[in-house]
């Protein structure tokens, strides 16, 4: 999974309308504002000398612009984003004052070039929030979320760089312009209308009020959802109740207890989803129920970082903004710009799912409920009903007991770095011919920071590679990939592009030893680092994963096929003590149990899913107040049918962080690119598997055109085809919605 927006100026994968780093040599920045009008000879040296004191005034001179971590400092932040502002500013009012007419070059080339020290400092400043944040850092995001709402208003509602535009796009066909530069023309048109450019003064008043309120309250649940995940961890006093798990998760339990001050018991963290991951192994009932309720009560049970209230204002602020704008409703808004188009077609395709995923899910739960009965008859102690913190549990049972095998057993064979570099980096090897090699003079922001450089088969630089795969209290949730330099022709610029997990740290000297379900997240979200590096554009507008957000997930759900893929799992399933590879029949069972639980991991996911479009299908009347929220969730998972207690959504209302930033009615994505996914899956294997032909066509036809053509004329191209829903529907098992 990969996601999202949790910074300022942080790379939203999927997110057309993102920001990224632009990046220019302060010199040649300096000429471009002299030669249009806008710095004098003393600005000019006014930010030399400025610079000499703050990393972030130039381009990093380190390989690839690679940020100078070792030099930034948190106090940096403030005047780059002052002084970035103020730059653009000052670019924007020389395209808007030109005398000249309109051209290619003077209004989109020019907008293209413009922003690159804001750009530098958000996009740095944005990830260190999301990877590695701080009260300090948290206060410069309070004190400048709803500061670069208003940068941003200032420039998408300025009508005289409107009218420029707009003038170009009423003219594009006469002017001459290549296919990319055309639709270049025709992207920046849509993005100014709607931002509201066409509205009218009064409107535009009320757009900027709204838009610098949605900053502020966006920035306050996120550091609310990162502040209670950390204080809702769960404190065990008695090394009994946690029969179950590793004497290695034991001693990382009693170690966070000891650095959170709570010597001589055991700490247990949570993850952001309403799952937690020791569910599936400790034997005592009691506590499973404590995590459980932990997590599912995040952010609605009153005191500090409630966010019910707020989730009430942003719901009705983005309904407001929507009808501003011209549409019925937010989700409308969001769609219009993604393959699906229209929430219709989403609630078409998620209610096609929806019947056959929570049938399986209830076939599922009534094994459990069999081998909980069994249990408690043999034990001669009453039964007890399915709750959702049993789910786990006992579905890790029915698997040893179906498929004679469990997670433990897989887990010696996934050492993190067998996994990171014999099965990750050498499926892209085989795939791409493109090799990695491991540098350790480059500054990390946290001493648990990989770094890597990545090479084309005839040793070129293609990009740099950061690995960041631990969790720490200072790391919001989840997975992602983001850009700290994005590909540009325009500029002159290679890729440097991370990964981020939160795999638990184990002790000093023990293994990392992963789940199933980690690798599958390393091999996808390393897809979406395969789209970052191999983009060859020349807009920054189209550089990367900049695509709709329910298509940018489709080459990372393509790049998870290489974990289950029999020659990639033989290079890095190794005992991590022996060099072993996993035995081939327990490689058999896994691959047979592919489909066990997809009815519970279905409804999970798409509960979340529609409650995600359900929010955002309401007209700001409709929006209910803070002591409503939680009841409208409840109502909505009843009216779609997803009331199945056992079963939550993946995310609930409060802690979806998704949908409160980069995704809002988004979520439907990772199943929508799935399908595509799918059908893909199918193309690789009639055409000869992970062949470096296939990839290089891969590679050609779709992950270098970033956003430069339309997302499914890409796909089209790739496949030669149109995708089906029916691959999906076999590879999760719900075959019974197949249409006969």
């Amino acid at each position: 999974m990969a996601c999202r927006a949790e910074g300022a100026g942080l790379v939203i994968i999927g997110d057309p309308l993102s920001t990224g780093v632009y990046a220019m040599s302060l010199s040649r920045a300096l000429s471009l504002f002299v030669l249009i009008g806008v710095a004098s000879p003393a600005w000019s040296q006014a930010l030399t000398a400025t610079q000499l004191k703050n990393p972030l005034f130039s381009t990093s001179p380190l390989p690839l612009h690679y940020p100078e971590f070792d030099r930034i400092a948190d106090e940096h932040f403030s005047s780059a984003f002052d002084e970035g502002m103020a730059q653009q500013q000052a670019e924007i009012a020389a395209i808007t004052g030109n005398p000249d007419a309109p051209t290619f070059a003077n209004t989109i080339m020019a907008l293209e070039k413009s922003g690159q020290l804001l750009d530098r400092a958000t996009t740095i400043f944005g990830s260190l929030v999301a990877a590695d944040t701080n009260p300090e850092r948290e206060k410069l995001r309070s004190a400048y979320s709803a500061k670069f709402a208003a940068h941003s208003d200032a420039i998408n509602l300025d009508s005289a760089l409107f009218q420029r535009i707009k003038h170009l796009h009423e003219k594009r066909e006469e002017l001459n312009l290549k296919a990319t530069e055309r639709r270049l023309v025709e992207r920046y048109f849509k993005r100014f209308v709607r931002a509201g450019a066409q509205l009218d003064d009064a409107d535009k008043d009320k757009l900027r009020g709204i838009n610098q309120e949605l900053a502020a309250l966006g920035t306050k649940f996120s550091q609310n959802v990162l502040t209670e995940v950390n204080d809702s961890a769960v404190i065990v006093d008695d090394v009994r109740e946690l029969d179950g798990l590793t004497e290695t998760q034991i001693a990382a339990a009693a170690s966070t207890a000891k650095a959170r001050g709570h010597e001589g018991k055991y700490v247990l963290t949570l993850l952001n989803t309403t799952g937690q991951p020791a569910l599936s192994q400790l034997h005592h009932r009691p506590l499973r129920e404590r995590i459980h309720r932990a997590s599912v009560t995040r952010g609605s049970r009153g005191g500090p970082y409630d966010n019910t209230e707020i989730i009430a204002r942003i719901m009705k602020l983005r309904a407001e903004q929507a009808v501003l704008l011209g549409y019925p409703h937010h989700a409308a808004y969001s769609l219009e710009e993604q393959t699906a188009r229209t929430s219709d077609a989403v609630l078409e395709m998620l209610k096609k799912l929806a019947p056959a995923a929570l049938a399986n899910a209830r076939s599922e739960g009534k094994a459990l409920k069999e081998m909980i009965d069994r249990e408690q008859a043999a034990r001669s102690q009453p039964t007890f009903a399915l709750e959702a913190w049993d789910w786990d549990y006992y579905s890790e049972k029915v698997r040893r007991e179906k498929y004679s095998f469990d997670e433990s057993e897989l887990k010696p064979y996934l050492e993190l770095q067998n996994v990171l570099h014999n099965g990750v980096f050498y499926a892209a090897t085989e795939m791409f011919g493109i090799t990695f090699r491991r540098r350790t003079d480059l500054p990390v922001y946290h001493p648990d920071v990989w770094v890597y450089d990545v090479l084309e088969e005839d040793g070129t630089h293609l990009a740099i590679f950061i690995a960041d795969m631990y969790a720490r209290d200072s790391k919001r949730g989840g997975a992602w990939m983001n850009s700290y330099v994005s590909q540009s022709e325009l500029l002159g610029l290679k890729p440097v592009v991370a990964n981020h997990m939160n795999i638990p740290k184990p002790p000093e000297g023990s293994p990392t030893l992963l789940t199933w379900d980690e690798v599958i997240t390393a091999f996808h979200e390393f897809g979406h680092a395969l789209h970052g590096m191999f983009s060859r554009v020349d807009a920054p507008f189209f550089s990367g994963t900049r695509v709709p957000r329910d298509f940018v997930e489709f080459p990372s759900q393509v790049n998870e096929m290489c974990a289950s893929w029999p020659s990639i799992l033989k290079s890095y399933a190794l005992h991590y003590e022996t060099g072993e590879p996993m035995p081939a029949e327990l490689l058999a069972k896994v691959l047979a149990a592919s489909k066990f639980n997809q009815g519970y991991a279905t409804t999970e996911y798409l509960s979340a899913a529609l409650l995600d479009q359900r929010w955002y299908q309401l007209k700001p009347d409709q929006v209910p107040d803070a002591s409503g929220v939680m009841a409208f969730e409840r109502d909505m998972l009843a009216r779609d049918g997803f009331d199945y207690a056992p079963v939550p959504p993946r995310y609930r209302t409060p802690y979806f962080s998704h949908i409160m930033s980069g995704y809002s009615a988004g979520y439907y994505s990772y199943i929508w690119s799935e399908v595509l996914d799918a059908h893909s899956v199918q193309w690789f294997k009639k055409n000869g598997g992970l062949s470096r032909k296939n990839g290089e066509h891969f590679r050609r036809s779709l992950l270098s055109r970033g956003g430069s053509q339309e997302a499914m004329d890409l796909y089209r191209a790739f496949t030669g085809e149109d995708p089906t829903i029916e691959p999906l529907l076999r590879k999760r098992g719900l075959d019974a919605a197949v249409p006969k």
